[in-house]
């Protein structure tokens, strides 16, 4: 019952702190470059931990290819797209706002393909949740208004998002069960393949070698994949995929916050107000 309850809430801390590492991370490095080195050591480390546990790894042709479709659209696409659309002009506002789009993707795959039934109180939970989410980001969002926002970009995005939507999904499916460790390793080298054809592609060899890019580095690893994006996994196989999904609408209103508390960013009534619906509409949304 303790991990049911203290899952979502390091979850959503772990995931916010994410937006305030990749916002300067390019200012270091290649991203594609950083993300595909994360990843690979993500999956060294898990690789490790199933050696040492004697875990069973995944068996058969079919379910191997299960998890690194898995890896390659949660942690591949989804971030290696969004990051680039960042890259060329997209701002972080207008980032946060289509990611927050994922639990209302989630609850529509729920319905419209597997076929589910989502009460009422979801729907209005999933609907105030992204309100506040646009309350919290309006002033970022009135910002950046003068920018022309390129289509091709804005859909980009938007299919990262759906990537993640999507690879979420897939570790319900009864050929994504197995222990955790061996699974995170497979579907980490799966993220891998993807991030290192766009490194070769279009990515630039830059790496400054700082000490503040390898801390970057350590926190990615350690704080951000093994446990965040673990803490995701966890709960999508072992709860409701759209109460979980709902858990994403409060994360940039926290990392508004944090980046209040740490970077002294300005935080105004209508952000708290919106930080307080968002919240309301998480609740509300995964209330029984």
């Amino acid at each position: 019952m303790a991990a049911h309850v203290g899952a979502p809430v390091a979850f959503v801390l772990i995931w916010s702190s994410g937006f305030l590492v990749g916002r300067d991370v390019s200012n270091h490095a290649d991203p594609f470059y950083f993300l595909a080195l994360r990843l690979l050591c993500v999956a060294a480390l898990f690789a490790a931990a199933a050696w040492a546990a004697r875990a069973p790894w995944p068996r058969g042709a079919r379910r191997i290819g299960l998890h690194l479709l898995a890896g390659a659209l949660m942690s591949g696409l989804y971030l290696g797209a969004g990051w680039w659309a960042m890259g060329h002009g997209l701002g972080a506002g207008i980032t946060a706002l289509i990611g927050a789009l994922q639990p209302l993707f989630t609850a529509l795959i729920a319905v419209l393909v597997l076929r589910q039934r989502l009460p009422l109180r979801t729907w209005a939970g999933l609907v105030l949740g992204f309100g506040g989410v646009a309350l919290v980001l309006w002033p970022r969002l009135q910002a950046g208004a003068q920018q022309a926002l390129a289509l091709p970009v804005v859909l980009v995005a938007v299919g990262s998002v759906l990537s993640l939507t999507v690879g979420s999904m897939v570790q319900k499916l009864p050929l994504a069960a197995g222990d955790l460790r061996s699974a995170s390793c497979v579907q980490n080298l799966g993220a891998v393949a993807v991030l290192a054809l766009l490194a070769w592609t279009v990515g630039t060899p830059r790496w400054d070698g700082s000490a503040l890019l390898w801390s970057y580095m350590a926190y990615a690893v350690l704080v951000l994949s093994v446990g965040g994006a673990t803490l995701l996994i966890w709960q999508m196989r072992h709860g409701d995929a759209t109460r979980t999904a709902a858990l994403l609408l409060i994360v940039p209103p926290l990392s508004a916050l944090q980046a209040w508390a740490l970077l002294g960013e300005t935080l105004t009534l209508v952000q708290v107000a919106g930080f307080v619906v968002a919240t309301a509409g998480v609740a509300l949304a995964r209330s029984r």
